[in-house]
C-alpha cells in the first residue's frame, strides 16, 4: 500500500533525525567535557604556588648592574621607564639594591625615583624566592614589602624576576608584576630571547610585558 509506505518512510525519517539530534548532543556534551578539562589545566598550571624559580640561586654572582628590558606592571603606581637595578651582598651575605626609574606623578609630573630595597630569604631550601622590603626615597614614593621570586637567570645575560601581590581564590595571580632584566641595555640575542619568552609562557603572564625604554635618562 502507498500510505503503508508512506509511514515507513516517516517513521525512518523521524528516527534519523533523532539519532542526529542525539549524535550532536554527544559532540556537543564531548566539547562541553574538553572546555572544562583545557580550563583545569589552564587554571592548575597557573597557579603561583607552582611555579619554579632557579634552582640554588646564587646571589652573589646575581649582584650587580641589571637594566629592565621588558615589564608586566602590577595595579598602582610603577616605575615606567628607564628603570635599572644595582644589586650588592652585605658582609652578612643578605642581599640589597638601589633601583632607579622614570615614574609620572599626578598624571602629568615625570621625575626620576630613586628606590632601595632589602631582600631576605624565607626558605633557605629555595633561595630564588626571597621577600624584599623596599622604600622609595622621596616622600612622594611609597614603602612596603613584595615576594621577590627570580624565575630564571644564567646571570651573565637575562633575569626574570616575579612578584604575586594578591591570589585568586583557585590560587593563580590577581594582582603580580615581572620584569626581564639584561646586562645590557640595548637587548638579549634572539636564543635568549626564545628562553625568555618561555618563561613568560610558564608563570602564566605570556603577551602581558611592555618593552621599557632605555634611554639614559636617569
Amino acid at each position: 500500500m502507498w500510505w503503508t509506505n508512506t509511514y515507513t518512510a516517516r517513521i525512518l525519517t523521524g528516527v534519523a533525525t533523532l539519532n542526529q539530534n542525539r549524535m550532536g548532543s554527544s559532540k556537543l556534551a564531548l566539547l562541553l567535557v574538553l572546555v572544562a578539562c583545557v580550563e583545569r589545566g589552564l587554571s592548575s598550571s597557573c597557579v603561583v604556588d607552582s611555579f619554579s624559580v632557579k634552582q640554588d640561586f646564587d646571589p652573589k654572582r646575581y649582584a650587580g648592574k641589571w637594566y629592565a628590558l621588558q615589564k608586566k606592571d602590577p595595579e598602582g603606581l610603577f616605575l615606567q621607564d628607564n628603570i635599572s637595578a644595582e644589586y650588592t651582598i652585605d658582609d652578612d651575605g643578605s642581599m640589597t639594591a638601589s633601583s632607579k626609574g622614570r615614574v609620572t606623578l599626578f598624571g602629568f609630573w615625570v621625575v626620576c625615583a630613586d628606590m632601595a630595597a632589602k631582600y631576605s630569604v624565607p626558605d633557605p631550601a629555595t633561595p630564588g624566592k626571597m621577600f624584599m622590603n623596599y622604600q622609595g626615597l622621596a616622600s612622594y614614593l611609597s614603602s612596603g614589602g613584595d615576594n621577590y621570586w627570580v624565575i630564571d637567570t644564567d646571570y651573565d645575560n637575562y633575569a626574570i624576576t616575579y612578584a604575586c601581590r594578591t591570589l585568586k581564590e583557585d590560587g593563580s595571580c590577581d594582582d603580580g608584576y615581572a620584569i626581564i632584566f639584561s646586562r645590557n641595555p640595548r637587548g638579549l640575542p634572539p636564543a635568549i630571547q626564545r628562553i625568555v619568552h618561555q618563561k613568560q609562557e610558564d608563570i602564566c603572564m605570556a603577551g602581558q610585558f611592555q618593552p621599557v625604554l632605555q634611554s639614559g635618562a636617569c
